[in-house]
This record gives structure tokens, C-alpha cells and sequence, in this order.
């Protein structure tokens, strides 16, 4: 600061002491912010204990990462799947401040085949016009394809009818699903409490060796835990609900990262 002059350039500011001091003459220096690469929001299901952490956990450096809570029943079942896009729209509107996100992803993966992920996708947008809407279902479908995965063995933690919404769905998709299994759980907050180690065990026990894939499904499980665990021995591509998620909404910001330890999907650009 230059000159002791009152009339100097700029406004005073009254102290509490009596005393003044100039204002800071010097012009406001902005970058391009704590996130340069690129800022990503999810749509959180409200009983889900799992989706925040593994996010955090694999956002590269540079990339920043925002949530939104969506109204949910702790049962989990068709119907109340079904209740989800009722709030998906202002779910969406919460995560687009000023700097509004480059994706926003409704992160359930049984939520985004009952309801549709093009009505999800309307849904978001109609809340957030300026960000990109995908769901994770749409992530799963293209992170299968970029391993080469046809034919599924599939994990879930679901009931019945969820189940076979599911195997419609990728049968629709263009996959064959040889083998697959649910663990009728249909408390969502408890699909977090179940242990890595018996997820690994049960996707193990789907495996065989005409499926060229092993998809465990559900975003409120712990599955990246164990995911390179599983892949090892299994010898074939692993896919996660969360890990899908992920490299898809940073393939689709930009961001090619080729992240350690969460298979070799993290390994297609």
C-alpha cells in the first residue's frame, strides 16, 4: 500500500478501537478453484451409509465431489423404488449452485432400472438444466461394455422381484445372464453392514466358467472393499455398482485416471 494521504485511493473501514486502516488496493487474484478437473454430484439415497465414502475415496486429486439426500423408505422393494423420482427433480436443483456440477447421478442401481434411467435422466435435468444427468445403472451398462463383458454372473443383496427386474433389464441391454442370485436383504440400511468378506465369498460362489464377468450389484454395499480381491481370483473383469458409477461420471467430466485397485475397468479410458 502506497501513500498516507486520506484521499488515497479506496474506502477506510471503521475498526472497533476508533482507529481506521486503508482498504487493500490490490486487485483480486482468482484460479480456477479448489476442484480444476471438475466437480461431480451424486443423488444419495437417505438410508445409503456406503456411496459417500467410496466417492471420496476414489475422486482423484483436482476433482471435487458434492451430494444431495433423496427421500427413501428403509424397505426396499419395487414400489418404493418406484417413490424415488416424486423428489428427484429438487434432489437435483440442491446440487447446482453457481458452480454447478459437470455430472449429477442418481446413485441406486435398482432405483435407476425400476423407475427407467431416461426418466431419471428427465427428471434430474428439469432440476439441474445446466449438469449432465446419468444415472448408475447407465454407468454399469457402459462400464460392462468396455471390458468386453456378454455374459453375467450376477450379486445381489435383493429380493426376488427386484432381482428379476434387474436380469430384464441387462437381458434387454444385449447381456446373458448365466448365473444369478439375491440375498433377499430388504432393509437398505443394513445392505451396508454387510461384511467385504462375505461379499467376496458370495460373488465367488456365483462365479462359472461360461460368465466372462462378475457384477455385484447394489450401491449401498461395500464391494470395492474386496473388488480386486474378487478379480484375482476369479481371473475375469469385476464390476461394482460404485466403481461403475465413478468411472463413468469421470470418463463423462474428462477425467481418464487409470485408478489402483479397483480392476481393470479403471484401466479403460
Amino acid at each position: 500500500m502506497t501513500g498516507d494521504s486520506s484521499e488515497a485511493r479506496g474506502s477506510a473501514s471503521q475498526e472497533a478501537g476508533g482507529s481506521t486502516r486503508r482498504a487493500w488496493q490490490r486487485p483480486i487474484e482468482y484460479d480456477r478453484g479448489p476442484f480444476p478437473r471438475g466437480l461431480l454430484g451424486f443423488i444419495v439415497l437417505a438410508t445409503d451409509l456406503i456411496v459417500e465414502e467410496n466417492v471420496f475415496r476414489m475422486a482423484p486429486a483436482g476433482v471435487g465431489v458434492s451430494f444431495s439426500r433423496l427421500p427413501s423408505e428403509t424397505v426396499t422393494t419395487v414400489e418404493t423404488l418406484s417413490r424415488h423420482v416424486d423428489h428427484m427433480a429438487e434432489a437435483a436443483a440442491r446440487l447446482q449452485p453457481d458452480a454447478r456440477p459437470a455430472t449429477i447421478c442418481y446413485a441406486c442401481t435398482s432405483g435407476s432400472i425400476v423407475i427407467g434411467p431416461e426418466r431419471v435422466k428427465a427428471e434430474i435435468k428439469r432440476g439441474a438444466p445446466n449438469s449432465l444427468p446419468t444415472t448408475l445403472v447407465s454407468g454399469v451398462v457402459a462400464a460392462l461394455r468396455a471390458v468386453g463383458a456378454k455374459r453375467l454372473a450376477v450379486a445381489t443383496p435383493y429380493i426376488d422381484e427386484i432381482n428379476e427386474s434387474e436380469r430384464k433389464f441387462l437381458v434387454d441391454e444385449g447381456f446373458d445372464v448365466v448365473a444369478m442370485s439375491g440375498l433377499q436383504v430388504v432393509d437398505g440400511e443394513a445392505m451396508g453392514r454387510i461384511s467385504p468378506d462375505y461379499l467376496r465369498d458370495f460373488a465367488l460362489s456365483l462365479d462359472r466358467p461360461d460368465a466372462d464377468a462378475i457384477f455385484v450389484s447394489c450401491s449401498a454395499l461395500r464391494t470395492i472393499d474386496v473388488l480386486q480381491e474378487i478379480e484375482d481370483h476369479a481371473q475375469k473383469p469385476v464390476i461394482s455398482s460404485n466403481q461403475a458409477m465413478m468411472w463413468h461420471c469421470l470418463r463423462l467430466a474428462g477425467v481418464k485416471d487409470a485408478l489402483p485397485k479397483l480392476g481393470r475397468l479403471f484401466q479403460h479410458s
